[in-house]
């Protein structure tokens, strides 16, 4: 998943989805250092200084994406967007280049490959999962670290 961190907010995001996979058994700073180190960066210190705090808020019907959908790494395109209120986020419908499988027991399925979400300007929605997870996140494929 680390290849789809473009912000400190998705970084921290992260973090805060291996302290809670972790089982309580790491702390947050571990979970950020962890991340920092994922992404090339020596510390976590570096990598906030060096992570974009700007939002992206450019997005494009057609623009390719990729980010987590219930936990699960997805490649797509963004099918449609809405702004909502002077930018304070997006309704974005993103369809999956290939469907995402977002049941975790083994005798059963359930593939979604578009889905609507409300995100942040950052690209993470404020849905969450039981243990705290964003339910979306994402980013342009063409987002670049400096």
């Amino acid at each position: 998943m680390t290849s789809h961190i473009y912000t400190r907010v998705q970084a921290k995001a992260r973090a805060r989805q291996l302290k809670a996979e972790s089982g309580a058994t790491m702390s947050l700073a571990a979970a950020l250092e962890i991340v920092a180190k994922d992404m090339g960066f020596r510390d976590w210190n570096t990598a906030s200084a060096r992570l974009s705090n700007a939002p992206d808020t450019n997005w494009q019907v057609g623009e390719r994406v990729s980010g987590q959908y219930l936990k699960r790494d997805f490649t797509g395109r963004i099918h449609g967007v809405r702004e909502l209120q002077a930018g304070s986020g997006y309704e974005v419908t993103i369809h999956f280049d290939e469907p995402v499988d977002v049941v975790d027991w083994e005798s059963f399925s359930a593939h979604r490959q578009r889905v609507k979400a409300l995100v942040s300007p950052e690209g993470i929605s404020w849905s969450k999962t039981s243990d705290g997870v964003p339910h979306l996140i994402v980013a342009p494929d063409s987002a670049l670290i400096v």
